[in-house]
Protein backbone atom coordinates (compact mmCIF):
# COMPACT_ATOMS: atom_id res chain seq x y z
CA UNK A 1 0.00 0.00 0.00
CA UNK A 2 1.47 3.70 -0.84
CA UNK A 3 1.93 6.18 1.06
CA UNK A 4 -1.15 8.77 1.13
CA UNK A 5 -0.38 12.49 -0.15
CA UNK A 6 -0.93 15.42 2.36
CA UNK A 7 -3.73 17.49 1.03
CA UNK A 8 -2.73 21.44 1.40
CA UNK A 9 -5.49 21.34 4.66
CA UNK A 10 -3.16 18.88 6.36
CA UNK A 11 0.40 20.31 5.22
CA UNK A 12 -0.81 23.63 6.82
CA UNK A 13 -1.98 21.72 9.73
CA UNK A 14 1.46 20.25 9.74
CA UNK A 15 3.41 23.35 9.27
CA UNK A 16 1.07 24.97 12.73
CA UNK A 17 1.47 22.22 14.74
CA UNK A 18 5.24 21.71 14.45
CA UNK A 19 5.44 25.46 15.18
CA UNK A 20 3.13 24.99 18.04
CA UNK A 21 5.05 21.71 19.56
CA UNK A 22 8.35 23.61 19.42
CA UNK A 23 6.67 26.56 21.79
CA UNK A 24 5.45 28.67 19.54
CA UNK A 25 9.02 29.50 17.89
CA UNK A 26 10.80 27.64 15.55
CA UNK A 27 13.68 28.44 13.15
CA UNK A 28 13.41 27.93 9.32
CA UNK A 29 15.43 24.91 8.53
CA UNK A 30 14.46 23.01 11.44
CA UNK A 31 10.35 23.52 10.28
CA UNK A 32 10.89 22.77 6.78
CA UNK A 33 12.99 19.55 7.55
CA UNK A 34 10.11 18.73 10.49
CA UNK A 35 7.93 19.46 7.56
CA UNK A 36 8.57 16.90 5.42
CA UNK A 37 8.54 19.28 2.69
CA UNK A 38 11.08 20.19 -0.66
CA UNK A 39 12.33 23.79 -0.72
CA UNK A 40 10.03 25.25 -3.31
CA UNK A 41 6.85 23.49 -1.56
CA UNK A 42 7.73 25.48 1.41
CA UNK A 43 8.67 28.57 0.07
CA UNK A 44 4.86 28.30 -0.92
CA UNK A 45 3.35 27.56 2.02
CA UNK A 46 5.49 30.02 3.54
CA UNK A 47 3.93 32.45 1.37
CA UNK A 48 0.22 31.31 1.78
CA UNK A 49 0.84 31.16 5.69
CA UNK A 50 2.16 34.41 5.96
CA UNK A 51 -0.10 35.94 3.50
CA UNK A 52 -3.51 34.89 5.73
CA UNK A 53 -1.51 35.52 9.04
CA UNK A 54 -1.35 32.37 10.04
CA UNK A 55 2.14 32.78 11.19
CA UNK A 56 4.44 35.69 11.19
CA UNK A 57 7.99 36.30 11.56
CA UNK A 58 9.79 37.14 13.99
CA UNK A 59 13.18 38.86 14.17
CA UNK A 60 15.46 38.18 17.46
CA UNK A 61 19.06 38.75 17.50
CA UNK A 62 18.96 38.97 13.73
CA UNK A 63 17.96 35.01 13.73
CA UNK A 64 14.40 34.90 11.61
CA UNK A 65 11.91 32.51 13.81
CA UNK A 66 8.24 31.89 13.10
CA UNK A 67 5.10 31.97 15.34
CA UNK A 68 1.40 31.28 14.95
CA UNK A 69 -0.95 34.29 15.10
CA UNK A 70 -4.22 33.75 16.70
CA UNK A 71 -5.53 33.05 13.53
CA UNK A 72 -3.28 29.99 13.25
CA UNK A 73 -4.88 28.73 16.76
CA UNK A 74 -7.96 28.99 15.27
CA UNK A 75 -7.10 26.84 12.23
CA UNK A 76 -5.70 24.40 14.93
CA UNK A 77 -9.04 24.02 16.76
CA UNK A 78 -11.17 24.02 13.45
CA UNK A 79 -8.92 21.45 11.86
CA UNK A 80 -8.86 18.87 14.99
CA UNK A 81 -13.00 19.52 15.04
CA UNK A 82 -13.27 18.28 11.36
CA UNK A 83 -10.89 15.65 11.66
CA UNK A 84 -12.71 14.67 14.66
CA UNK A 85 -16.51 14.79 12.33
CA UNK A 86 -14.93 12.95 9.53
CA UNK A 87 -13.54 9.93 11.68
CA UNK A 88 -17.14 10.17 13.78
CA UNK A 89 -18.81 9.21 10.31
CA UNK A 90 -16.16 7.29 8.79
CA UNK A 91 -15.39 9.74 6.31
Amino acid sequence: MSAKKRDKLEVIHDILQIIKQNGNQIKPTPLLRFSNLSSQSFALYEEELLEKKLMLVQMENKKKFYKITEKGHRYLDQYQMIRTFMQDFDL
